[in-house]
């Protein structure tokens, strides 16, 4: 989470200061991640079966969630932009999950209104008619990772699969940055918080949240993603100036409250033998 959680900081640093444009920023952050993982692939000097190397639909979300995700910054501020986001996130896992048979019990839905009551009450002010075309892209960039989450639930090579993905998305990066070349511009700050953000907090991020996926079920899976929000705005007033204000931390019980509700109560819970 706490990587998740930066590559929302790292963003809003490249484009909040106009270090990079949203489609470059895309393609650095796609290419160093593919980067890192490819060269970790190839030193481990470990075999992988095809079906643990991939596929072109889950990197089609990847891609699909991390080119919204920049576009939609551009028009959102960071509270509107966090709570529609990691919305779509737990409304694409819980419908999933409920579709697959997977039924939440009383601890975790109660988690689950405790902690999206915490998010309403942080960003509540900053509701108000958000710009549409923002609005949508973020949902869109919620419902492709919660695509690209549960789709990696069953990974029995993490590293193998989301270098994989990584290494498809290329070529679609490629294609993004030639149809907008024209308003492609970079500078050294920009490509070099686009390649963190790449190559640390999404590559090797997304590898530890495959890790622990199959650990979790769906409704747990995004409930503890209901965190980001918090520690991207805890990150915003470290590295971006914002103010930690009470509403934040009461809206920080609530969510963390709410997470170790659904996540311990349910976890400690006697199992039927």
């Amino acid at each position: 989470m706490l990587a998740f959680a930066a590559n929302s900081v790292l963003c809003r640093l490249a484009l909040g200061h106009d270090e990079i444009d949203a489609t470059g920023f895309t393609a650095i952050r796609l290419a160093a991640g593919a980067l890192v993982l490819a060269s970790i692939i190839a030193a481990r000097r470990q075999k992988t079966s095809a079906n643990q190397r991939g596929s072109w639909i889950s990197a089609s979300m990847l891609f699909l969630y991390a080119a919204a995700f920049s576009l939609a910054y551009r028009q959102l501020s960071s509270g509107t932009g966090a709570l529609i986001l990691f919305g779509s996130v737990q409304l694409t896992m819980l419908i999933a999950a409920h579709r697959t048979g997977e039924r939440a019990a009383a601890p975790e839905w109660m988690g689950l209104i405790l902690a999206f009551g915490g998010l309403t009450y942080l960003v509540a002010p900053g509701i108000a008619a958000p710009p549409a075309l923002g609005a949508a892209l973020m949902s869109v960039a919620g419902l492709a990772w919660g695509v690209y989450s549960i789709r990696g639930r069953g990974a029995q090579d993490p590293l193998a699969v989301t270098a994989g993905n990584f290494i498809r998305c290329v070529p679609m990066a490629i294609i993004a940055m030639l149809i907008a070349i024209r308003t492609v511009h970079v500078t050294p700050t920009g490509i070099l918080l686009a390649a963190i953000s790449g190559a640390i907090t999404s590559g090797l991020g997304y590898v530890i949240w495959y890790s622990v996926l199959p650990h979790l079920t769906k409704t747990r899976a995004a409930l503890v993603q209901l965190s980001v929000p918090i520690i991207a705005a805890l990150g915003g007033a470290a590295f971006l100036g914002e103010k930690i204000t009470a509403r934040l931390a009461v809206a920080s019980l609530l969510v963390l409250g709410g997470i170790a509700l659904a996540v311990g109560v349910s976890s400690f819970a006697p199992k039927k033998s």
